[in-house]
């Protein structure tokens, strides 16, 4: 049986392998939460939307990766739901993180889809935008720096997908540098009139 993949699902099976590797019980959805936000993991992770974890453990639960260890209510508090690995679902975890360090992934980021348009604005349109990119990615950078050194104390270990976010984040930076560059200068420009020779030229 195959199994869809996804950062959230992947962190879910993470936690409770943890849980499991210190012979606990289980986890509650609220304490996973927690977790990778007190640990920062929101950074690689998308987990500010409850409601997003609570539907991918309940995939995780149809598929039989994880299931119910222990369910209490206390008072007029909702019922926490403790859940564990099953076997299966340790062996797809493990399968899925050796994966997902080996293989890397072909995505399709919107930035990427906007440039491979970018002919259809104007050249000094395009740079002006870039430039704005050009001072949230530096403001993102200064970010994660600051972001990193803090961790310092924990060592290189608990900061290695900080690491890996600066280093995208700095070859952006720099590519997208020298494609404004590029458009300032010249060196890279279109006209209308030369997209439709260009187009014509191409259409036999």
């Amino acid at each position: 049986m195959t199994y869809r993949r996804s950062t959230l699902a992947l962190a879910v099976l993470s936690l409770l392998a943890e849980a499991q590797h210190q012979q606990q019980l289980g986890m509650h959805p609220y304490k996973m939460q927690r977790l990778m936000k007190d640990r920062g993991k929101g950074e690689v992770v998308n987990v500010g939307q409850r409601a997003s974890l609570y539907r991918t453990i309940e995939r995780l639960h149809r598929k039989e990766l994880i299931e119910v260890r222990e369910s209490s209510r206390e008072h007029n508090r909702p019922e926490r739901t403790l859940y564990a690995l099953t076997d299966e679902g340790t062996r797809v975890w493990r399968e899925w993180m050796l994966d997902a360090l080996a293989t890397p992934k072909r995505e399709f980021p919107e930035f990427l889809a906007a440039m491979a348009f970018v002919p259809l604005l104007e050249p000094g349109e395009v740079a002006d935008q870039l430039a704005r990119r050009q001072e949230k990615l530096e403001t993102e950078l200064t970010r994660l720096n600051a972001q990193i050194a803090a961790s310092g104390e924990w060592g290189r270990l608990f900061t290695l997908e900080l690491e890996c976010l600066r280093a995208t984040t700095e070859a952006e930076l720099e590519w997208v540098e020298s494609v404004i560059k590029d458009l300032r200068s010249g060196s890279i420009t279109w006209s209308k009139e030369w997209l439709a020779a260009m187009a014509a030229a191409h259409s036999h």
